[in-house]
């Protein structure tokens, strides 16, 4: 008795997992959402929260027009990203940021594979690895990452 009941809860729980496989969360949740949700989805941007050390921002602005700005170009020539913004502001106390980094990407789907698509053009534009890794180096003396989110823009409906 106890084997049949074991089978059978095994048949139940493998036939819930192939029906779950079957119908697609993704679609669901998507369907749901838009019919239910205030907005409609938007590209998806990735920004980077900068402080620069004092007396640092024209010299790390000047960094990213030689780094940043040829590989963003790349990237945005070869489809890879959408567009790229660097905004510059005053920090509102002293654990605040004073330059944003903004990355703008199709959707969520653009980060698949991204370092495979990024890697070759930061390479063809900057350099090797040794070369990589002096840069990194160098903006750690002009700067402070804070932090960095991932955020989709949403239009209200």
């Amino acid at each position: 008795m106890n084997k049949l009941f074991l089978v059978s809860i095994l048949t139940f729980a493998l036939a819930g997992l192939c029906t779950a496989q079957t119908s697609s969360p993704a679609a669901t949740t998507t369907t749901t959402t838009s019919i239910m949700a205030p907005y409609t989805e938007g590209p998806v941007w990735e920004l980077t929260m900068v402080r620069t050390k004092p007396g640092m921002d024209d010299d790390y602005l000047k960094n990213l027009a030689q780094a940043y700005k040829s590989t963003s170009e790349e990237a945005k020539k070869q489809g890879i990203i959408m567009d790229y913004k660097i905004m510059l502001g005053d920090a509102a106390n002293k654990d605040d940021y004073n330059i944003l980094l903004m990355v703008e990407y199709k959707n969520m789907a653009a980060f698949d594979g991204l370092r495979q698509k990024t890697d070759p053009i930061a390479q063809k534009m900057i350099g090797g690895e040794e070369q990589l890794r002096q840069g990194s180096v160098k903006r750690g003396e002009l700067r402070e990452i804070l932090g960095s989110k991932t955020m989709r823009e949403v239009t209200l409906k």
